[in-house]
């Protein structure tokens, strides 16, 4: 099976200095996404999913510190490593009360770099695993076999499920009475890294309505969180 190629957005305005980091961390084994303004980078995030995101203060257009604010306001969690030529301890603060995983000041060395970027990557990946659902899951009279990917309600009805259905059930189920943002549910089901529409996750939700709620128009266990993702309550 081949190493997961891990995405990376580099946010930096000073050419040579983001040719230099995108070389090195392309010869990593990274997949590099560049943006030279913070406005940009901005619409690149909302656009894609990343593992990572390095970003420079000081950029033209928007700051790097109201660009990391911004993500975080949309509940965006992608790990967030700052780089700045700033290196009072306030500015660290302030970098990091923004959202900021790491803070790094210039210059830096560059095996000190790839080592952040490294562990923050792995410690996202980590955070973002939850424990191995059963093969077989029950809730309120219905019961979902993730093997057979089938199911059957209270009514006693059998469903097939497709795989994506499959997929996001076991997500929203194993993540239960959290709420799981629209990004982390479009990469861990889909895997693109340019995404289908919302309209594509409120479909599959309207679907598990009709095949596990009583009323469909007044759901107990699938809900839409307005502007941020999904929740499956099962209390």
């Amino acid at each position: 099976m081949p190493k997961k190629k891990y995405s990376i957005l580099l946010v930096e305005d000073e050419e040579n200095l983001h040719e230099a980091l995108k070389l090195n961390l392309e010869l990593e084994g990274y997949e590099i996404s560049s943006s030279f303004d913070g406005a940009n980078a901005l619409k690149m995030i909302h656009k894609e999913y990343f593992d990572l995101i390095i970003l420079d203060v000081m950029l033209p257009e928007l700051d790097g510190i109201s660009v990391c604010e911004s993500v975080r306001l949309q509940h965006i969690l992608t790990p967030i490593l700052i780089l700045s030529a700033k290196n009072t301890s306030a500015d660290r603060v302030l970098g990091l009360k923004k959202g900021a995983d790491d803070y790094l000041t210039k210059p830096f060395n560059l095996e000190e770099l790839l080592l952040r970027v490294e562990k923050l990557i792995k410690k996202n990946e980590v955070l973002s695993t939850k424990s191995n659902l059963q093969d077989v899951y029950s809730f309120g009279g219905n019961t979902i076999d993730f093997n057979s990917l089938v199911c059957s309600n209270k009514s006693g009805e059998q469903i097939t499920l497709t795989k994506k259905e499959a997929m996001l059930l076991k997500l929203l189920i194993e993540h239960k009475n959290e709420v799981v943002t629209r990004e982390k549910i479009l990469q861990a089901v889909w895997g693109y890294n340019v995404y289908p529409t919302t309209r594509t996750i409120d479909n599959f939700i309207l679907n598990f309505r009709k095949y596990f709620e009583k009323d469909s128009r007044s759901p107990i266990y699938f809900h839409s969180v307005r502007g941020i993702g999904y929740k499956f309550t099962n209390l």
